[in-house]
Order: C-alpha cells, then sequence, then structure tokens
C-alpha cells in the first residue's frame, strides 16, 4: 500500500561548480557535517559511483539511532545521485538528488518518497505522526541543503 504525503522535494543554488557539488553529496560519509538526521555511513560495496553500490547509513533523531541499507539506483555525474532504502520485498523509500548547471552554479535538487512503512511502525499510519515525520524530513532537507552550500561556497 502506498504511503500518502510522505514525499517532500527540496532545491537550492551554490555558487560552486557541477562536479564538486555532484561529488559531494555522492561521499556519504560526509553527509553527517550537513544532515540533522543522517549521521553519515560506510560503503558495503562500491563507492557510490555504480548503480547497485550498497551502503549503512547511520541515523539518528533525538536519542533514537538505527542503521538503514541502501541501494544506488543510478549515479550519473553532474545529473543524478539516487537510492533506495529497501524493505524484504520492495522499496521503502527514495531519495534522489537532481543537478543541474546554472550561471550561478549548480542547482540541486533532494526529494524523498516513501512507499512503504518501516517495520518499527507496527502499522501505525496515524495521520498525525506520518505528518509529523513529513514535516522532520522537510525541516532536515532543507537545513542539509543549506548547510551543503554553506560548506561548498566556503
Amino acid at each position: 500500500m502506498a504511503i500518502h504525503g510522505m514525499t517532500h522535494t527540496e532545491s537550492i543554488e551554490i555558487a560552486a561548480p557541477l562536479a564538486d557539488v555532484f561529488d559531494a553529496v555522492r561521499r556519504l560519509e560526509r553527509m553527517g557535517e550537513w544532515s540533522p538526521e543522517n549521521h553519515g555511513g560506510e560503503w558495503v560495496s562500491g563507492d557510490g559511483s555504480s548503480a547497485g553500490d550498497q551502503f549503512l547509513g547511520t541515523n539518528r533523531i533525538g536519542e533514537r539511532e538505527w542503521q538503514a541499507p541502501a541501494v544506488v539506483t543510478r549515479s550519473e555525474p553532474g545529473v543524478a545521485f539516487e537510492f533506495t532504502v529497501p524493505s524484504t520485498d520492495n522499496p521503502m523509500a527514495d531519495w534522489r538528488y537532481g543537478f543541474k548547471q546554472t550561471e550561478a552554479g549548480t542547482r540541486v535538487t533532494e526529494s524523498w518518497e516513501v512507499f512503504r512503512l518501516p517495520e518499527s511502525w507496527d502499522g501505525d499510519e496515524d495521520p498525525a505522526r506520518i505528518a509529523s515525520r513529513t514535516q522532520a524530513v522537510q525541516e532536515g532537507m532543507r537545513t542539509t541543503l543549506a548547510a551543503l552550500k554553506a560548506t561548498l561556497e566556503a
């Protein structure tokens, strides 16, 4: 069953070369510098340069910490970096980063879409809980992109 309302997209313009922005996003070990939720991760196979590469991301919200496996579904330098968080039989969520060269540098667009709730939710599809999680991700995406911009423009 699709989860309605658990999607979001944010964009930001960064005064940095497209290749530098793409490379920064693809280096998951650095994501913890920018994201309030993701605290980095480690490559299980590959390095994010090819579809099929796998990593284990470490996430934290307050006192709750968890690891999530992910599979790169697209890694096209300067165009897109995408990965899916699988569950036992179907994707649980997709994360996408798109890149476009602009006169000022690079526009990066981050997108998030949830297809299934995590097993830890135990069937809890409470609309208020879904809205709260979506809001937290929206705020996290804005924070992440702003921090990425600050780092790359420094």
